[in-house]
């Protein structure tokens, strides 16, 4: 879009390229083609925005769900409950009891004593829950700290050790089926030897299972595929290819077994970017600092994960091509780009280079599609950033003039 149809729209507001999403879908379903055996569910918590959703829901993906809410949410937006699967660590009773009123595919169960509320509440309920196993495997991701969730010490899920006696006690459970097993070992990974060795736990503890009779229909090895953060218009569509590859060429399969996939960011993140406008801009005596309107309400992931986002001055850059974007030494600078919020921690970037940057000036945030609109909050009583589609924006625009 022209950066002079959008110069009057009130910022900052999350802006959704949804023809980068279709054909970010479409390259995951040739991918698919060739695994006829593999599913995957969209992780709704890495973007709920309806635009999304249709999106998603037109490309024939399942859904992965982390809370009640998220549960209305698509069935609202007319998914099928038996697409839904079901995780998190603190699953409420109502929750549960809402996955069990519309018959989800599986709740990922995370604890023994989960379990044994969710064989409690189909029990009264008089229903039969479909359940997968989440199993910590101890494999370590090559992400960062704080979204690594498949070690030994995470919150998350079932000691491996503990797998075989689980199961026992699952059989033990009345209104239970148990249909597979679950794992996730972290996010914005980029390694595949990571998958390779999730691939590879998984083959010695089918084996382990295999010895004593047990074989489940369902492997499910969630999500953590990441995105070019750093050069998103050179890379915006992930290499599912040698994802599903790691999987395709080291994980033995049982016949019959189907693999799913937990993707979110993958799917959703170089789609989104968050336009904001820069304030002011303060000359100190050793930096400089671009001051924005949007801040860590908008955009948590900087303050945070310390996550980088590419920023692009676009209305300096306007009448240059996108891939091309050329500046002398003389007429660029150093800045901190920094938002309005009272805390320390309201950074987006340190010392990066723009143009030379002027009030006014409009920002783009990139590749803020997956964890950017649906983590934002109302801190400082701000509102929640608007939302726009290319095409609604556009439209909208058209109609003005």
């Amino acid at each position: 879009m022209n950066i002079d149809n959008i110069q009057g729209t009130r910022t900052p507001f999350y802006l959704y390229d949804t023809d980068l999403l279709r054909t970010t879908l479409a390259a995951l379903q040739a991918e698919l083609h060739h695994h006829p055996n593999y599913v995957v569910h969209y992780a709704v918590k890495a973007n709920a925005n309806p635009c999304i959703l249709r999106e998603i829901k037109a490309a024939g993906l399942g859904i992965d769900c982390v809370s009640g809410g998220e549960i209305r949410t698509v069935l609202d937006a007319g998914f099928r409950p038996e697409q839904i699967v079901f995780a998190g660590v603190g699953k409420a009773d109502w929750e549960i009891q809402l996955g069990l009123d519309h018959g989800i595919f599986a709740f990922n169960v995370e604890s023994v004593p989960e379990l044994e509320v969710i064989s409690h509440l189909a029990q009264q309920s008089k229903k039969t829950a479909n359940i997968c196993l989440r199993i910590n495997p101890n494999v370590g991701a090559h992400t960062h700290e704080l979204i690594s969730t498949g070690r030994a010490e995470d919150k998350f899920g079932i000691d491996m050790r503990d797998m075989a006696d689980v199961i026992r006690l699952c059989h033990t459970l009345p209104h239970l089926r148990l249909r597979g097993l679950h794992f996730h070992i972290g996010s914005q990974i980029l390694d595949m030897d990571d998958f390779v060795q999730l691939a590879e736990r998984i083959n010695e503890l089918q084996a382990e299972l295999a010895r004593q009779g047990v074989a489940v229909e369902v492997i499910n090895v969630g999500g953590g595929l990441g995105i070019d953060y750093d050069q998103p218009n050179e890379n915006p569509v992930p290499d599912f290819r040698s994802f599903f590859n790691a999987y395709a060429q080291h994980l033995h399969l049982l016949p019959g077994q189907e693999l799913h996939f937990e993707l979110g960011r993958a799917i959703v993140g170089q789609c989104g970017s968050l336009l904001t406008r820069v304030l002011y801009v303060k000359e100190g005596h050793e930096q400089r600092f671009v001051i924005v309107d949007s801040g860590m309400t908008e955009l948590i992931r900087p303050a945070l994960y310390q996550a980088q986002h590419k920023i692009e001055n676009i209305t300096q850059t306007q009448n240059l091509r996108l891939t091309d974007w050329q500046f002398l030494d003389a007429d660029t600078a150093l800045y901190d780009v920094v938002g309005p919020i009272c805390e320390s921690s309201d950074v987006f970037a340190r010392d990066i280079t723009l143009p030379l940057t002027r009030r006014g000036d409009l920002l783009a945030i990139r590749s803020a599609g997956a964890y950017g609109e649906t983590m934002a909050s109302c801190y400082n009583c701000r509102p929640l950033p608007a939302t726009y589609t290319i095409e609604e924006l556009s439209s909208t625009l058209d109609d003005e003039a």
